[in-house]
């Protein structure tokens, strides 16, 4: 698929813009590390998975996939149940605890990222970033993954 250079720059700087943005958000606000955090709000979102399905999510093995579990679990965020259809498997569940770590997580996120706007940005800049939303959520709609 041929694109056009100027948009290929544009990507390049934007995936390493919103990356480091995404990263440093997390680093300033997150109380459980990145990879639980990713996978708590996976089962927020998406509900009970296994951890082959977790890990397979995340890109990892299996055998690290099990470790930030068994944190998870050990936290008390996440409970580990038998599959009914396949008692071999062990399926993971958010609990509420879990979820109110998430929602506590995300509430900082965006108090952190209202503070650096009202501190970091000029109004006109501001009035500029009023889009970002609709058209990352455009580009993923488009770019499923």
């Amino acid at each position: 698929m041929q694109t056009d250079p100027t948009n290929e720059a544009l990507a390049e700087s934007l995936r390493e813009a919103v990356g480091a943005f995404v990263r440093h958000a997390r680093t300033a606000t997150d109380v459980t590390g990145s990879g639980q955090t990713t996978v708590l709000g996976y089962l927020a979102r998406q509900g009970p998975h296994s951890i082959a399905e977790l890990a397979a999510f995340e890109h990892v093995r299996h055998q690290s996939m099990a470790r930030t579990v068994k944190n998870l679990q050990i936290a008390e965020l996440v409970t580990l149940t038998s599959d009914p259809q396949d008692g071999r498997r062990v399926v993971v569940q958010i609990t509420d605890a879990g979820r109110h770590q998430v929602t506590r997580d995300r509430q900082r996120r965006s108090q952190w990222i209202a503070h650096a706007i009202d501190t970091h940005l000029t109004p006109k800049e501001r009035a500029e970033l009023q889009r970002l939303p609709e058209l990352l959520r455009k580009l993923t709609q488009e770019n499923p993954r």
